[in-house]
């Protein structure tokens, strides 16, 4: 399976119901290190999100729900996630 900005967006959008979510697909800046692929697509993300799932809850926690929603791209080979949790997004 190709691991795509969309495919993260759409499971991150299915399981937590962001109120904000940018995805960005960092891969080609990562090209030649541990983890890629060799197709400069696809390993290395970095997710802005704000959810009301995180209310209350601590940083480690929301990182943690990210993380299990996009488990199955983890398994797939993807490599490196970036995640910024927002509260109000600019």
């Amino acid at each position: 399976m190709n691991i795509t900005a969309q495919s993260v967006r759409e499971k991150l959008s299915k399981q937590l119901q962001p109120t904000f979510l940018e995805v960005l697909d960092e891969s080609a800046q990562h090209a030649g290190h541990s983890g890629s692929n060799g197709t400069d697509e696809g390993t290395h993300f970095r997710v802005r999100i704000a959810s009301s799932q995180f209310t209350g809850i601590a940083r480690v926690a929301k990182h943690r729900l990210v993380y299990d929603a996009l488990q199955e791209f983890i398994d797939q080979g993807l490599h490196a996630l970036a995640i910024e949790v927002v509260d109000n997004p600019s």
